[in-house]
């Protein structure tokens, strides 16, 4: 009977114990085993007689999911960001959502940091040349970059991950602009000035779009974008242009628009460009320290109890 064992539908296999954790609560759990996400289908129907739903950022939450599992009682994502979920939507059906906030900070400037360093010398080519065996000799011009200490980091969001980013800028010595939507200077100054432009602002309606063609224009010839935050913030058409025309000296990104590329996605023939694949919050603790939270947050929704990481309609 619904009720005396909630039912949660997973729509990912988890890193460490807290799947676990959600059955010793006395849950019914049903896992999603697929290597990639559920079908639209599968979430649909796998959610009918769910009353928790464990998601990711692949897994849209909109009105029609929530019409097709009318026992849903909360909703746990495995992420910072909630843009695939409508949380107007959730909030009027009195749904709570929660999501993992704080623990992937750390990993995540790690990796914009690694972007910078890679894509200033040149990291992924040179290694590449090395591998087809296209390293004859040192040649005293060969595999040029641009120095990472002193140069002037402009950074766009000023959150938890903006500044980890300040925090190991510093030990590089490197002269540091931001730009948030409540201080700071203004984006163009940012764009202007920087050698490095790291992006780590949420993804919102101001946001979407927020580097297009007339932002990247305005960067340094020189300079290199790195973007760790969403993909959508900057515009993939600009970009490929920006690149191949030499607008910018370089870019390295660990999300895009679409996610993921096709491999004949035209951004993908643009030079001087590092794609990761949203490996951000892939170190081992952060990834079970994520999931450890969405569970914390399905426990206590399913108990009625706060969420301990709410998220509200914005």
């Amino acid at each position: 009977m619904i009720g005396v064992m909630p039912r949660i539908f997973v729509t990912r296999k988890l890193p460490g114990e807290a799947l676990g954790r959600l059955a010793d609560a006395g849950h019914e759990v049903d896992v999603w085993n697929g290597e990639l996400p559920p079908p639209r289908d599968e979430l649909l129907g796998r959610t009918t007689t769910a009353e928790g739903l464990l998601c990711l950022l692949t897994d849209r939450v909109d009105a029609e999911l929530l019409d097709a599992c009318p026992e849903l009682r909360a909703v746990a994502n495995m992420a910072v960001g909630t843009d695939n979920i409508d949380l107007a939507e959730c909030a009027q059906r009195g749904i709570p959502v929660g999501n993992t906030p704080g623990v992937l900070t750390e990993a995540t400037a790690d990796l914009a940091f690694a972007l910078i360093l890679a894509s200033a010398r040149h990291l992924i080519a040179a290694a590449g040349a090395v591998r087809a065996g296209h390293w004859r000799t040192w040649e005293p011009a060969g595999w040029l970059g641009q120095d990472v200490h002193g140069a002037t980091l402009g950074i766009i969001g000023l959150g938890k991950i903006g500044r980890a980013m300040v925090r190991r800028s510093e030990g590089f010595g490197m002269r540091l602009l931001h730009h948030d939507r409540t201080s700071g200077m203004s984006l163009d100054t940012v764009l202007a000035d920087s050698d490095f432009v790291s992006i780590h602002c949420p993804l919102t309606e101001q946001t979407r779009g927020l580097i297009g063609e007339r932002e990247l224009r305005q960067m340094k010839p020189t300079a290199t974008l790195v973007n760790t935050a969403r993909g959508e913030i900057v515009d993939p058409r600009a970009l490929a242009t920006a690149l191949r025309e030499g607008w910018i000296a370089g870019a390295a990104l660990d999300v895009t628009d679409p996610e993921p590329l096709a491999p004949d996605d035209p951004l993908l023939q643009a030079p001087n460009l590092i794609v990761l694949p949203h490996i951000g919050s892939a170190s081992h603790a952060t990834r079970e320290a994520m999931a450890d939270l969405a569970v914390d947050n399905l426990i206590a929704a399913l108990a009625g109890r706060a969420m301990p990481n709410p998220v509200g309609e914005s």
